[in-house]
């Protein structure tokens, strides 16, 4: 059975077959969401600006605009670089699966999918994002200052944008700084271990970070064969 959840969280549902839009829509209010839809990419970023909805569920192959054009452009608004993204794929698309998530995305479904499962992932993302364990202090590692109560990323100073995903898998590392990490591990605290999302997944989002946070990202390890972690020896303070 669906779980309702606060009325305060609106979804987005964009695809351009009206059935599934009917489909996703009618099971998401169900479990207790706002809805609002879209049909197309222009549609779908107007209204996300507007109404800044909690998650967007995102088809990626879109006529024109993609849900790829989409999601970049969510990314680099800072009005909305922090709204969640469910992106549905087509069946056995690997690549699609993996450019999505390289974009930022939070997590995927494959057409076809269950309506049941689809709302669980939802929840799952809006849990994720509203519980990322912030406190009024600053967290140091090196270079990184992470403010939890501001959600907020520096590296000497400068800021970075991280999405929520990235947010959450630098704190957890940060967090349990000198112990490694199994991917299966950071695929549990980081994403809620969904069932059919891999363990390349966790490479893809610690390749993204590091990128992001310059040479400041060194200290993330690899541990070859097994996952990663943040290094003990970075100065750290609570």
């Amino acid at each position: 059975m669906d779980q309702p959840v606060p009325s305060a969280d609106r979804v987005l549902v964009v695809d351009d077959e009206a059935d599934i839009v009917a489909l996703v829509a009618f099971h998401l209010a169900r479990a207790g969401f706002k809805v609002s839809t879209a049909t197309n990419g222009a549609e779908a970023l107007e209204q996300a600006k507007r109404e800044l909805p909690s998650l967007i569920v995102l088809d990626l192959m879109l006529p024109g605009l993609s849900g790829f054009d989409i999601l970049e452009a969510l990314r680099r608004n800072e009005t909305t670089r922090g709204i969640g993204v469910l992106m549905l794929t087509a069946r056995n698309e690997e690549p699609d699966r993996l450019r999505g998530l390289s974009l930022g995305g939070d997590d995927y479904l494959t057409k076809p999918f269950s309506p049941a499962e689809l709302v669980l992932r939802v929840q799952a993302i809006l849990r994720r994002m509203g519980t990322p364990g912030a406190r009024d202090d600053l967290l140091r590692i090196g270079d990184i200052t992470v403010n939890r109560s501001a959600h907020s990323v520096e590296v000497n100073g400068k800021p970075v944008d991280l999405t929520p995903t990235e947010y959450r898998l630098l704190i957890l590392l940060a967090e349990r700084r000198g112990r490694v990490q199994a991917r299966s591990n950071l695929l549990q605290a980081v994403w809620d271990a969904a069932p059919d999302i891999q363990t390349r997944t966790v490479d893809m989002h610690v390749q993204r970070l590091r990128t992001k946070l310059g040479p400041a990202g060194d200290a993330i390890e690899t541990v070859r064969g097994f996952g990663y972690r943040m290094k003990s020896d970075s100065p750290a303070a609570r």
